[in-house]
């Protein structure tokens, strides 16, 4: 039975908080940070690679559970992918404070408050377990 429930939760996909501010509050109670990931999943081919070779990845999953909040702020260009308005004003609102040259991907641990801690643009030049063992380390400190 032990075996079959952590099955099930390596399984589980791992959760994106739609709400930034409600982000940075889960984030300040659980003292952990946000991660936050600018993106357009339906027409960044470096977006789309580093989701899948990165960000769903058994290993990120396990770490980020413990550690941080996770945001994506996501720039679709198909129509039936584009999300509410209110998703659109929000990330439109990131990408001004966040994100003003338009960079994609682009990642940025942040504290509770919202202050960059650390960036990467594109996908990450390290290795999946040198970019987990970097972000773990950063959590750690920021504890």
């Amino acid at each position: 039975m032990k075996l079959f429930v952590m099955m099930l939760f390596f399984m589980l996909p791992i959760q994106w908080e739609p709400n930034f501010d409600n982000a940075k509050k889960i984030a300040k109670e659980k003292h952990e940070l946000i991660l936050l990931n600018f993106s357009g999943s339906d027409w960044c081919g470096p977006c789309i690679l580093f989701r899948k070779e990165y960000l769903e990845s058994e290993a990120f999953t396990q770490m980020a559970n413990d550690n941080l909040v996770l945001v994506n702020a996501d720039f679709p260009r198909k129509k039936k992918n584009i999300g509410s308005p209110d998703v659109i004003k929000q990330n439109d609102m990131l990408a001004e404070t966040y994100n003003k040259n338009g960079s994609f991907p682009l990642t940025l641990l942040l504290n509770a408050e919202g202050k960059v801690l650390k960036s990467w643009q594109g996908k990450p030049e390290e290795s999946l377990t040198e970019w987990i063992a970097e972000v773990k380390s950063i959590c750690d400190k920021n504890r």
